[in-house]
This record gives structure tokens, sequence and C-alpha cells, in this order.
């Protein structure tokens, strides 16, 4: 029985996690739009041109010619930024699932510098950027996304939480007795 508990805990962890980091890149997105519409700062192309080395070193062509290719590529560059803040947080709430029990601190810490390696990792190790060379405000315009992700994330991992759902269920019971005591009042 153990085994089936302990599956369920594990798929309830990854589960939770993956929703919690569909939240955190939600909210990464929206800070990186702001921050196009704040500077009026064209997208970055890193994400297009990473899609494209991988799929050269992988010999994974891309299907299509022309605009079809161009239109694939062009959507396949978020969604790798996509897959990398949804699989960071399902790594996290699997990591959670079987016991692990940092502090907030440590994994927001945990959840920002992973979702800066998902992200910036494999356009380093292509060639499609380097992080030496970026100025001050590059590193603010990828460390704040990236933070808010975080926080995000930690946030929708924490609420999800069964010992969370324990918390809320002795609040719920404890507005229904005080629903009953208010009605009797009233209605006595």
């Amino acid at each position: 029985m153990t085994g089936v508990i302990g599956t369920v805990r594990h798929l309830r962890g990854l589960l939770a996690g993956t929703a919690a980091g569909a939240a955190g890149t939600t909210a990464l997105n929206t800070v990186g739009y702001l921050d196009m519409v704040i500077r009026g700062r064209g997208a970055s192309e890193a994400p297009e041109v990473t899609v494209e080395r991988l799929s050269a070193a992988l010999h994974v062509p891309i299907a299509g010619d022309g605009n079809l290719r161009e239109n694939r590529v062009e959507a396949l560059g978020p969604l790798t930024g996509t897959a990398a803040g949804v699989g960071m947080g399902a790594l996290l709430g699997l990591a959670l699932s079987c016991g692990w029990q940092p502090s907030n601190a440590v994994l927001t810490a945990t959840a920002t510098v992973g979702a800066l390696i998902g992200t910036n990792g494999p356009m380093t190790v292509l060639g499609v950027t380097d992080p030496r060379t970026w100025s001050r405000s590059d590193w603010v315009a990828d460390i704040v996304p990236h933070v808010t992700y975080a926080l995000v994330t930690v946030a929708v991992l924490r609420g999800l939480e069964p010992r969370r759902a324990v918390h809320t269920d002795q609040i719920r019971g404890g507005v229904r007795r005080c629903g009953a005591v208010s009605r009797r009042a009233l209605f006595a």
C-alpha cells in the first residue's frame, strides 16, 4: 500500500509543480513583455537562434520551406522557454513530494537559478549568448523576470501542498461552525 501512496504523492507533487511552473512562466512572460513596453525594446531573437542551432547540432531538421519553416522556428523559440519554466516547476514539485523541505528562501533561490540555467544554459552552450559580456542592465533585464518566475512558482507550490489543504479544511470547518452559530443566533 505504501508504494501506491508514494506514487500518488509523487504524481500529485509533479502535477502541482507543473501548475506552479506554468503560473511562474506566465508571470515571467508578463514581466518581460512589460519591460518591452516600458523600454520600447523589440523581442529577443535569441530563442529562435537557439532553436536553429539546436536543430543543427542534433541533426533534427525543422520541417517546411520559407515562411512555413520560419514561422515554426518563431513558435518553437518561446515554446522552449515555456518548457523550461514548466519543467523546472515540475521538478521542484517532485522534489518536495520526495521529502525535500527547504525554506521558502532556498526554494525561491533554487527556482531562480534553475530557471536561469534552463533558459540561458542552452543559449550559452550553443554560442548564442555569453553572459560574461552582458551589461548591468542586461543582467537586470534577465534576472528580474526569473526572480518573478520563482516567487510565483514557489507561492503556487506552497499553496498546493497537501498540509496547506489540511489547514484550509480547518479554516473551512471554523467558518462553517461560525455560520451555524450565526444562523442560530439570527433565527432563534
